[in-house]
């Protein structure tokens, strides 16, 4: 699957424009990893821009592990011909589902997901809307505050980079910077 296709899936299935925000900046972390990795930044790319393209079509309240998003998606998507493995990255993203993180894309994909999540909401109330002066101490600081963007689960944001094998602050910082070339496209950097 190209990346125009993918973005058409995606925009076929996603009507809101926050979460496919949502879903260009995981696609944005995902390309940064699989070029510091040496890894196949388009593919990567590809699973961050589709990780949760069914989210709003089959919503999934009762984290069924085969039910709803992520499992129709992955369905939709394994129909389409999507390797295997890709389709297992996308399942891991949602612990619910059982589904082990073995890859390497796996575990950048479930590192990165929920963090974009927090790393824009921490942009937006910043007087800058940017992300450019976010730094990790500030970012630590609004995890512990848990009325701040609530729907984030900070333990996944932590046990991301657990998996990941990276130390926590080096990967905030890391996500950060590799949202910097995207910032206009998710909305921030405007102010």
């Amino acid at each position: 699957m190209t990346r125009d296709e993918a973005l058409a899936l995606m925009h076929e299935y996603t009507p809101s424009d926050a979460l496919r925000k949502h879903m260009y900046a995981v696609e944005a972390a995902m390309r940064a990893y699989a070029r510091k990795l040496g890894e196949d930044e388009e593919t990567w790319g590809i699973v961050g821009l589709l990780h949760d393209f069914d989210y709003e079509r089959y919503p999934n309240q009762e984290h069924s592990p085969t039910e709803g998003h992520p499992s129709h998606g992955v369905q939709v998507l394994r129909e389409r011909g999507f390797p295997e493995e890709l389709c297992q990255a996308i399942l891991g993203h949602a612990s619910y589902t059982g589904v082990p993180r073995e890859s390497v894309l796996a575990k950048t994909l479930f590192a990165v997901d929920e963090l974009c999540g927090f790393l824009i909401a921490c942009a937006l109330v910043r007087p800058s809307k940017s992300l450019n002066d976010l730094g990790v101490k500030s970012v630590k600081k609004k995890l512990k505050d848990k009325a701040f963007a609530r729907a984030v689960n900070r333990e996944e944001v932590r046990q991301g980079a657990e998996e990941l094998g990276v130390p926590f602050e080096e990967h905030v910082q890391f996500v950060i910077e590799g949202l910097l070339p995207v910032e206009e496209r998710l909305g921030l950097g405007t102010a």
